[in-house]
């Protein structure tokens, strides 16, 4: 299976969550009501519905049943976006280093068409070179040890593939000029992170641009975080996770 089939396994999850949620409600069924019917709580169906945890078969039969969905081709359908929803992800193997509420943003990541981004405190882990990486992590994390800076950079690493494969993501990154200015590691890792930025930016898929420090303050400085995604594009501000 491609990252891009894993990957829309998070897509398929809140599909299926939104599908059961928009049952539930038409039917006038409380989210108590609907967890009893499957010996869950209350807080598990909603979980489910916003698709942050895998689905049981078991589970959203008794679910479909409840909502009185008896058509057997609707039926089918959401019983196979449930099998297809709970594909583990590639990001799984570093489930050891990613953080639980950054997987359903990879997982988003990978699947989506568009990706803007605006970054102030270091360039955009996608735009990352591996010497640089290296550096942010060890001055965000200075207790880390080498096996899990190595860790932290190669999925990093990893998912700058999705800019590079055949259906690769367009790519709209704004970087504050502060981000390109301080410094990470030695000279010689910022000359081969800046150099890579210039060679990035000529890709068909890549636009860089840089917010300099002579327009002053700027609308961007009050850029919220809602990270609104869907399938076709996701949205994200500066992290302290060293995105």
């Amino acid at each position: 299976m491609s990252a891009s089939e894993s990957s829309g396994s998070v897509v398929r999850r809140i599909l299926l969550g939104s599908q059961l949620r928009r049952l539930r409600e038409s039917r006038g069924i409380t989210r108590e009501a609907a967890g009893y019917s499957i010996r869950a709580s209350e807080s598990k169906i909603s979980r489910m519905e916003l698709g942050r945890v895998s689905f049981k078969a078991r589970d959203v039969e008794d679910l479909l049943t409840l909502y009185g969905v008896g058509d057997a081709q609707e039926r089918e359908a959401l019983l196979s976006l449930a099998r297809e929803a709970n594909v583990a992800g590639w990001w799984h193997s570093y489930s050891d280093v990613l953080p639980g509420w950054f997987q359903t943003y990879v997982g988003l990541e990978g699947a989506t068409s568009l990706l803007r981004v605006y970054e102030v405190q270091f360039v955009h882990g996608l735009l990352q070179t591996e010497s640089y990486a290296q550096a942010v992590v060890r001055r965000g994390m200075p207790d880390a040890g080498p096996a899990e800076i190595e860790r932290r950079v190669a999925l990093r690493m990893e998912r700058q593939k999705l800019l590079v494969t055949e259906r690769s993501a367009q790519f709209h990154c704004v970087l504050d000029e502060a981000a390109l200015r301080r410094p990470y590691g030695e000279r010689a890792v910022m000359r081969e992170q800046l150099k890579h930025l210039i060679e990035v930016s000529e890709r068909p898929n890549v636009r860089l641009q840089v917010m300099p420090f002579s327009l002053g303050g700027h609308a961007g400085r009050a850029v919220r975080s809602p990270c609104s995604a869907s399938r076709s594009r996701v949205c994200r501000t500066s992290s302290t996770w060293s995105s």
